[in-house]
């Protein structure tokens, strides 16, 4: 090839020269009505969507539990809570059973028993059923408290139709089987949180048995109904126990320590009653 067509050639190949930089594509801004947060971090799901994160809500309350923190501090008021109640209570049966003068005045005002037990029944339910008036502070301190003085008036009139040394015996055995039940419920590997529905059904039977004796008195059929009563109790206590502590399968909200305490006190009297009633 001769010179003069390599050069002819080289100058067809160059590129063209661009006077101008190519155009830049900027996208169209649009205005979001989620929030940036710089201090977070990252951008939660909830500002995302809110209903999604709604419905997840619980799920996170229910794993939030898996902390060690979390549940002791849980465990933690559960527990001062319930001693004060159990202090408060069994301090009032006392009274009401040493005391000669307030035992006669309390035997003979019932309509303050009445006045009690209505209240309890009122104040229980709503504190039990109600989510957000369980959760709402000093109300649900305030109800608790309630709770725990109509429910001391009325064990402790009811203690006072029974004989000194019978109380005392019983209020020993109560505080017995409630300190053991709650050892072994937190040392116990069995999920007995999966048997409530079992325990209703027991619950139902020890009911109609406890009629069915009403009828036919046998001494035998006595002490099978007194062991039987007791025993599911404890079975309940134990169940209860277990969901505070939050190491089985199913485990209470972090901020249902109020109706978690009134539930464990509720069935440590429960206990008392029962036994004492049996003497």
């Amino acid at each position: 090839m001769s010179p003069h067509y390599l050069h002819h050639t080289y100058q067809e190949q160059q590129p063209p020269v661009y006077s101008a930089p190519p155009a830049t594509y900027n996208p169209p801004k649009i205005d979001t009505p989620c929030s940036y947060q710089p201090s977070a971090g990252y951008e939660s799901f909830r500002d995302i969507n809110p209903e999604a994160a709604s419905d997840t809500t619980p799920f996170m309350s229910s794993s939030s539990f898996d902390d060690k923190t979390v549940r002791r501090g849980f465990i933690r008021k559960v527990f001062s809570i319930l001693i004060l109640q159990l202090l408060f209570t069994f301090s009032l049966v006392c009274v009401f059973t040493f005391s000669t003068l307030v035992k006669e005045e309390v035997q003979t005002n019932l309509w303050a028993y009445l006045s009690s037990f209505i209240i309890f029944i009122v104040v229980t339910i709503t504190l039990s059923f109600c989510k957000s008036f369980s959760r709402r502070h000093p109300w649900n301190i305030v109800s608790l408290v309630v709770i725990t003085l109509s429910l001391s008036y009325m064990v402790g009139t009811i203690a006072s139709f029974h004989d000194t040394t019978a109380v005392v015996i019983t209020m020993g055995e109560t505080l017995v089987i409630s300190v053991t039940i709650v050892a072994f419920s937190a040392q116990t590997l069995y999920d007995f949180t999966i048997c409530y529905g079992v325990l209703l059904i027991m619950f139902l039977d020890v009911i109609m048995f406890g009629f069915f004796c009403t009828f036919y008195y046998l001494y035998i059929a006595k002490v099978a109904y007194g062991c039987l009563g007791a025993l599911l109790y404890s079975l309940f206590l134990m169940i209860d126990c277990q969901l505070m502590m939050g190491l089985m399968s199913y485990r209470p909200n972090p901020e249902e320590y109020i109706n978690t305490a009134l539930t464990i006190y509720l069935d440590i009297m429960v206990i008392f009653l029962y036994l004492l009633g049996r003497r």
